[in-house]
């Protein structure tokens, strides 16, 4: 254990082996600290909170706390944070509202600089936060997802596996597992097809979303025909998440951002003449 003797540390506080506590950092009494976790300068990890091991925590990022809410609880809950995640600086995650439930950060997670998790969040594994993400509460990140930087989401939201949310863009309902988001729009534009091969899904695979993604955005079924459907024709394979995710939630679901009939696109190639000036061709739209 190498804790710099400028940092301050409760003696209460339940330390790992081999951890390493910068200078002018703050670890509160009722904290516990996994082996091989590393603390830089100015981190404050206060009360309530469960760190796993070989977690990096980068210069003032803050952990556990207490929620940014007008009704300040009593008996907050805890912030608990699982193993090898890495987390940028000033970064701040909230402990939950209630003493009975908790904040949680799954394994292998990144958060860049400046992303905030509030109370009540419960992230899964391998979730990307570029920086400046902000996460409103009780807001739900399935693993693998990719959250770009200055992304804003509402609470109560839910992000889908392997969902892939672009830059800016302003979340404020559920985000289906596999899809893009446009951050210009917020609107779903396609499967996230770059997150999916590299992760190791196979063409069959991608197929069979690309057939649950027509059924769900472009066959123009109720919504009570295309949960029936997706159970009926995907019981098996990456599509099979759909109907579960797709049931649940309370605030409705991001739509597909698609051209109005018999919208044309212009294309303006440079001329090989004249410098500058282009040539109008049109083509339909998909």
């Amino acid at each position: 254990m190498n804790i710099h003797p400028l940092a301050i540390v409760s003696p209460e506080a339940q330390i790992g082996a081999n951890v390493t506590i910068g200078p002018f950092a703050v670890v509160e009494a009722d904290v516990v600290i996994g082996a091989g976790c590393q603390l830089a300068s100015h981190v404050v990890v206060k009360d309530g909170t469960r760190l796993g091991p070989n977690t990096i925590v980068y210069e003032a990022a803050i952990l556990g706390g207490f929620p940014q809410h007008l009704n300040k609880p009593k008996h907050p809950g805890l912030l608990i944070i699982g193993a090898n995640n890495t987390i940028r600086e000033h970064a701040t995650l909230h402990r939950a509202m209630n003493a009975e439930v908790a904040t949680t950060v799954g394994e292998g997670n990144f958060l860049m600089a400046g992303v905030h998790i509030a109370h009540d969040c419960n992230i899964g594994n391998n979730v990307i936060f570029a920086n400046n993400a902000l996460l409103a509460g009780h807001v739900t990140v399935d693993d693998r997802a990719f959250i770009s930087g200055a992304v804003g989401i509402h609470q109560f939201c839910r992000i889908g596996r392997l969902a892939m949310v672009g830059a800016h863009a302003k979340v404020v309902q559920d985000v289906p597992p596999f899809v893009t988001i446009d951050g210009i729009t917020g609107c779903v534009v396609g499967l996230n097809l770059v997150g999916l091969r590299r992760n190791g899904y196979s063409t069959d695979d991608i197929t069979q979303l690309k057939s649950a993604y027509r059924l769900i955005y472009r066959r123009g079924l109720k919504w009570s025909e295309v949960l029936e459907q997706l159970k009926a024709d995907f019981g098996a394979g990456p599509a099979a998440i759909y109907a579960e995710f797709l049931s649940g939630g309370t605030r409705g679901f991001v739509q597909e951002r698609r051209m109005p009939p018999g919208a044309t696109i212009k294309f303006r190639p440079a001329s090989a003449e004249v410098p500058g000036v282009g040539i109008e061709l049109r083509s339909k739209a998909g």
